[in-house]
């Protein structure tokens, strides 16, 4: 049996020379290498106390939904600015090259809610430090934070170093 590291595929100088991509999408066009994923998503849940999922768009609803699935849960959606139809809180993050601005549905967590966040992936954290920002902002405990796969060379762990974090598959570099 592969192991889940086996389904991810490695393309070099993309996006630019001297990069080397690692395309998640491969992970979840074979039905053995998305079971892998999710199967190992909610293994790194078991004896966790927790009442939500929260993903962010996009890999992180094809994740964390069925991990919420699974365990018998909620999903909380977080999407870019703009896309949500009821009132939300909002946090803006850094990007490689700019800023960028997260959403969440004002009454998606209550106070005192125990929240897992799940995503595909984690590199310099700043992603999902704005999504703890805005359960915390509600009044949530964020539990847990799992992801698929890590580039530990990025150092996004850091910005999340007070909370419980997994990943999958760790590459060392970025």
């Amino acid at each position: 049996m592969k192991a889940l590291k086996d389904y991810v595929t490695e393309i070099p100088d993309y996006p630019k020379p001297g990069i080397l991509f690692r395309d998640i999408t491969t992970i979840m066009s074979d039905p053995e290498g998305l079971k892998l994923a999710i199967d190992g998503l909610v293994g790194m849940l078991e004896g966790i106390d927790f009442d939500l999922v929260v993903g962010s768009e996009s890999r992180g609803f094809i994740f964390g939904t069925p991990v919420a699935y699974a365990m018998g849960k909620g999903f909380i959606l977080v999407r870019k600015k703009g896309k949500l139809p009821r009132e939300t809180i909002s946090e803006k993050y850094d990007l490689e090259y700019g800023s960028a601005e997260l959403e969440m549905h004002k009454d998606a967590i209550k106070p005192g809610q125990k929240v897992v966040i799940i995503d595909d992936l984690v590199a310099t954290g700043g992603t999902t430090e704005a999504i703890v920002k805005m359960v915390e902002k509600l009044g949530g405990e964020v539990v847990k934070i799992g992801f698929v796969m890590e580039l530990a060379g990025l150092e996004g762990r850091k910005k999340l170093a007070k909370y419980d974090v997994d990943s999958l598959i760790i590459y060392e570099g970025a």
